[in-house]
């Protein structure tokens, strides 16, 4: 089954915590604070292969955790690093983050990578917060919490040439004829229900890529029959070969629909480079209708072509026009998007809310401060509130009318009671 979209939930590993210990060795009495760091947690990266045409992998598996760093030992021994872990997806992979909606990545060259959630640091250990005036210092840092991230995956297939046109129009038949692909072949509308892709051999040197895409109907852009779902992928492609029914009631009302189905859902295809392919040449009902047909459209200012699919008249001559046009096609455009863990905002702004229970805070660096403290060392504590005086939540804070004995929420998972 062809999957061309896929959620996932990613979440990179939580870096060690550093190590409070001091050093014990024989005739050593006084040998000082050596606690290690903790290792750094593992980054999610998804990564293209070309072994996968489909996101069908992603209904099997939609959660994805980074393993954490190891926490740090004793003689100043840095806790083992995770490894990161790599999520393979096809070429031609968009990344959105699924809760804003923000384009995180556009993926389309064999193994490009994007980290989409950055692993956590170690925390220091006690070597660090020696002081002249603190020798011994009972302190040291939990590791920098995990970064996870509900991911929308959307795929848009990479071919040179597209096959567009109304159901029926024999798109699956020529795909099949000029290349290995095995398309549904059938007389009834709606054959093809997913995109095919197909290799065709021009000659021993020359190969396109080709994708035939589900047949469009009037009102395919707002959903009507099998919908936009497939518009996607004709984006991508750099050249179009316009299939025209020949036994239709009226190929250039089937022209006319197509190419206004295709605009309305993206005026850039509109301007791709485009051949128009008369199909069914071999039928004399369309033979005698051909020179009509031909006139009508040249008129229009298209380039169309007799072939004929069952037969396989005249088809490598359209091919190599396609691929003479492909030549002189820009480069599908790329979307610049940056890795969802680069933060926009100044880490350092807070927010106070006033709730029944207290107050909450939100910032992205107090709620990181909180979460690598140790709570149970009271120098690691110490610390902490001097951190919240740095940033200005303790006068912000007095400001907003907090009062002794109030209870404080740091983000959702930490809860403080205000002393003076």
């Amino acid at each position: 089954m062809f999957i061309d979209q896929a959620k996932i939930f990613v979440r990179s590993g939580k870096g060690g915590d550093g190590f409070v210990h001091f050093h014990r060795e024989k005739f050593v009495p006084r040998g000082g604070p050596d606690g290690g760091d903790g290792g750094h947690g593992g980054d999610v990266i998804l990564e293209v292969t070309h072994s996968l045409n489909t996101l069908a992998t992603f209904r099997h598996q939609s959660r994805f955790t980074a393993q954490d760093g190891a926490k740090g030992g004793i003689n100043n021994m840095t806790g083992k690093s995770a490894d990161d872990l790599v999520i393979k997806v096809p070429a031609g992979t968009l990344v959105y983050n699924d809760d804003t909606g923000e384009l995180v990545g556009d993926l389309v060259e064999k193994g490009q990578r994007l980290t989409v959630a950055k692993g956590g640091r170690g925390g220091r250990g006690n070597q660090h917060f020696a002081t002249p005036r603190n020798q011994v210092p009972h302190m040291a840092e939990r590791g920098e919490p995990a970064q996870e991230f509900n991911l929308r995956l959307e795929l848009k297939l990479i071919a040179d040439v597209g096959l567009v046109g109304v159901p029926n129009a024999g798109k699956s038949s020529l795909l099949a004829a000029v290349t290995n692909a095995n398309p549904k072949i059938a007389d009834y509308p709606f054959t093809t229900l997913e995109p095919n892709l197909g290799v065709v051999e021009m000659d021993g040197e020359t190969t396109m890529v080709l994708a035939d895409i589900p047949g469009l109907i009037e009102g395919a852009h707002m959903g009507v029959g099998l919908g936009f779902a497939f518009l996607r992928h004709v984006q991508r492609t750099r050249v179009l070969i316009h299939l025209l029914d020949g036994l239709s009631e009226d190929p250039l009302a089937d022209y006319s629909q197509t190419n206004s189905e295709m605009a309305l859902f993206d005026p850039n295809l509109g301007k791709k480079a485009q051949i128009v392919a008369f199909n069914k040449m071999d039928l004399p009902d369309v033979q005698e209708r051909w020179p009509a047909i031909k006139q009508a459209l040249e008129a229009r200012g298209a380039e169309v072509m007799p072939i004929s699919a069952a037969t396989h008249d005249n088809l490598m001559p359209l091919l190599w026009k396609a691929h003479e046009l492909l030549q002189n096609a820009p480069e599908p455009e790329v979307e610049q998007a940056l890795p969802v863990y680069k933060p926009e905002d100044d880490p350092r702004d807070f927010t106070i809310e006033q709730i029944p229970e207290g107050w909450r805070l939100h910032g992205a660096a107090i709620e990181r401060a909180a979460a690598m403290t140790y709570w149970e060392l009271e120098s690691s504590v110490r610390r902490f509130q001097r951190l919240m005086e740095n940033l200005g939540v303790e006068t912000a804070l007095r400001k907003a009318g907090i009062q002794e004995g109030d209870t404080v929420f740091i983000g959702e998972d930490y809860e403080l009671e205000w002393e003076d």
